[in-house]
């Protein structure tokens, strides 16, 4: 069961064109095994934890997105970051409705781990 915040989300598709048009830096946020186990290419991964250290190294000139397994912990980081001035979002769904649509992962064989 996906996670649902509509006025901090935005969809796969969305996020997909976003990404190939150099709009947004994705933020994954998910444990580092979740990340070694596949993610989506391009994304930079900043533990949630680790979030409120690494908030001078994220862009504020450009929205961010933020993206975990399901979307529940990406949608708390986007209200953080949106709270705080950034144009912040979060991947709804997650990466396993990324996966699910069939959208690509890295590496080759990458899966979305369980949380």
């Amino acid at each position: 069961m996906s996670f649902s915040a509509p006025d901090l989300e935005i969809g796969p598709e969305e996020l997909a064109e976003r990404l190939q048009a150099g709009e947004v830096q994705l933020i994954d946020v998910r444990e580092p095994y979740e990340w070694e186990a596949g993610r989506i290419e391009g994304a930079r991964h900043v533990e949630m934890e680790r979030l409120a250290s690494q908030a001078g190294t994220i862009e504020r000139d450009r929205p961010v997105v933020f993206q975990c397994r399901l979307g529940a912990r990406s949608a708390l980081a986007a209200q953080a970051f949106r709270a705080a001035g950034w144009d912040a979002w979060s991947l709804r769904g997650g990466l396993q409705l990324w996966r699910d649509e069939g959208r690509p992962i890295v590496p080759e064989g990458g899966y979305v781990a369980d949380h």
